[in-house]
């Protein structure tokens, strides 16, 4: 820490690239972990079984996970070479075409790279050299990661969701130099389970009122992973910044994207901008919001 204590261009420098080649691995991670969980299931599930599902060509037959098979074009099928596979750099390199048969490439992968570059990038300048920063990286790549197959799918996977709930609670529970990095354990403890039973109280209410599911229940663990991160101080801002920008978004689906009021629109995405803007943000927020509405007598 030293080193960037001295050199903060360089924790600068380190953290972007760092975020550009996590981005290239969060679009497989997005893109293969559906799929990985529907062939588990249908493989588990009889009733699943019988009914019709097709994998993509490169998932049957063999191992697919995150790490294998290699990265291939969709189009022809043809493995990824290595010096095809620069973050941002090779997309543009190639003019957004595949090196073999000449199929488009998804503007989707760098607009993903360079995004997790960007997160890293704000991570690194907001919170410096430090423990902070290496936790918050890893917090907020799984946000992508789950605003990404979220938007896909409509889908927030338990792999990734709890094991960012019990991350949350760990780095709460081992204070480094004497001090939590974002907050103590009985608020993070308190934060998950505000966070997750605040939402399923919604869930149900909204459910006995209307007969509808109005959201899934990946979106209590995941709030709930965010009240561990952040503590429950941070929970009304998360879910107030979320449900305004959701409800904005929705309205505006409506308005001029032509959507009907039953189309489903994924939360989780609202859900992981709002915790992480308070994780970086959170207190000088409520101290604005303070200071604004109920200014000092």
């Amino acid at each position: 820490m030293e080193i960037l204590e001295t050199w903060p261009a360089l924790l600068f420098i380190a953290s972007g690239l760092l975020g550009l080649l996590v981005g290239s691995f969060l679009n497989v991670v997005a893109y293969r972990l559906p799929i990985m969980m529907e062939i588990d299931w249908r493989a588990q599930c009889a009733e699943l079984a019988s009914q019709s599902f097709t994998p993509p060509p490169h998932a049957k037959g063999g191992r697919f996970d995150l790490m294998w098979p290699p990265s291939a074009c969709p189009g022809c099928g043809a493995a990824i070479a290595p010096q095809h596979n620069f973050p941002v750099v090779s997309f543009l390199f190639l003019r957004g075409r595949c090196p073999g048969c000449g199929a488009r490439i998804s503007p989707r992968y760098p607009v993903v790279e360079a995004a997790a570059g960007v997160l890293a990038l704000v991570v690194a300048v907001v919170l410096g050299p430090t423990w902070q920063t290496v936790a918050a990286l890893g917090f907020s790549w799984t946000l992508l990661a789950l605003t990404l197959i979220d938007l896909d799918h409509k889908l927030l996977p338990d792999s990734l969701t709890l094991p960012l709930l019990w991350a949350g609670l760990l780095l709460a529970a081992f204070p480094v130099h004497g001090a939590p990095l974002f907050t103590d354990l009985f608020s993070s403890v308190l934060g998950a389970a505000a966070g997750y039973l605040s939402l399923w109280l919604v869930y149900h209410l909204f459910k006995l009122a209307t007969g509808k599911e109005g959201m899934g229940h990946g979106d209590f663990k995941l709030l709930g992973a965010i009240g561990a991160w952040t503590g429950w101080q941070m929970l009304p801002l998360v879910i107030l910044l979320s449900a305004g920008v959701g409800a904005v978004v929705g309205i505006a689906m409506i308005a001029f994207g032509g959507r009907s009021r039953n189309t489903q629109i994924p939360f989780g995405p609202y859900l992981a901008a709002a915790g992480w803007i308070a994780l970086l943000w959170g207190e000088p927020l409520i101290t604005l919001y303070e200071r604004t509405f109920f200014p000092a007598r």
